[in-house]
């Protein structure tokens, strides 16, 4: 299965994205072991338009064409449905298991997602009520991906 992250904002070099993709290299690693082959990241300027539905429109859009068509899509979205790491890592599991050939997880810009990414999304995985940075969020998915093969594999790093 292949791995996405579409994101709106882009991370210079700095310690977010060495971290981020630190998790990523480290789950990649022990990924191959359940059929995960790859992780990309595609990042998109913040909208310039002069409302806040305007930007979370022209966002979405270029969120969803940057989509494989195949994709089981997971938007973060403070609306969703908090779940544990451990839920998390099952659900991954499942759609690994349903022999799911594409994951693209969405980020949205400051003002969050439109309508259509919702409608699209097969799952809606928030951080908790907390408001985070678009770069912090980068990184914390980074590293829940990384705890959810960890969990998937039998690695000690998760601990319950």
């Amino acid at each position: 299965m292949k791995l996405q992250i579409a994101a709106i904002g882009k991370l210079t070099d700095g310690p977010e994205q060495a971290l981020a993709g630190q998790y990523f290299e480290r789950a990649g690693q022990l990924g191959r072991q359940i059929g995960i082959t790859s992780f990309t990241v595609t990042e998109h300027a913040e909208s310039q338009a002069k409302t806040s539905e305007l930007r979370k429109a022209d966002e979405s859009a270029r969120l969803l064409s940057s989509c494989p068509s195949i994709a089981f899509l997971i938007a973060v979205d403070e609306r969703g449905k908090e779940m544990s790491s451990t839920e998390f890592a099952r659900h991954l599991g499942r759609l690994i298991d349903n022999g799911t050939r594409e994951v693209s997880f969405l980020i949205g810009g400051p003002d969050g997602h439109a309508a259509a990414v919702h409608a699209r999304a097969g799952l809606i995985l928030p951080f908790g009520k907390l408001t985070w940075p678009h770069r912090l969020a980068r990184v914390m998915l980074a590293e829940q991906i990384y705890r959810a093969v960890t969990i998937l594999v039998n690695h000690p790093y998760h601990r319950d």
